[in-house]
């Protein structure tokens, strides 16, 4: 549903305006509200509220007695807040969000089908580059022939 990847700036107010494709999508699939939290890999992961939800009832039913889980489940659910796009298309980043990711002004918005990702320009460019010369290793491990 989200694919692509997009340069952006947070405004003075923090705020982002979301890709004009997102919006279409979005619009498209019905989705007025999204959840963001802290993601991996210093990224912020942005979901649909239905995807939200699946993600949320799959790591709700991780055992609580085991300390990554609980670990895990404290950081990711206490990450999180709702969003909803203004008139012009703009989502308001709190600042600990804006600081787990390391994101000043300048952001890359990453389309990952079922979420989105936003990441402080630097750190994408980074990732990037060391992660796209084993691109083609990573998918022969990953993905067998038919």
């Amino acid at each position: 549903m989200f694919y692509g990847e997009f340069s952006h700036s947070i405004d003075r107010k923090g705020r982002l305006i979301m890709p004009a494709k997102f919006r279409e999508a979005a619009k498209a699939n019905f989705i007025e509200k999204f959840f963001l939290t802290r993601g991996l890999d210093k990224c912020l992961f942005m979901f649909s509220e239905e995807e939200w939800r699946s993600q949320e009832n799959k790591f709700k039913a991780l055992s609580f007695t085991k300390q990554q889980a609980r670990t895990f489940n404290r950081l990711y659910f206490s990450g999180a807040m709702d969003a909803t796009a203004d008139r012009q298309g703009r989502i308001l980043l709190p600042q600990y969000l804006k600081d787990f990711a390391g994101i000043k002004k300048d952001v890359v918005i990453v389309g990952v089908s079922n979420r989105i990702e936003i990441w402080a320009k630097d750190l994408w460019l980074e990732f990037y580059g060391n992660s796209r010369q084993s691109y083609e290793e990573i998918a022969e491990k990953m993905i067998q022939e038919v």
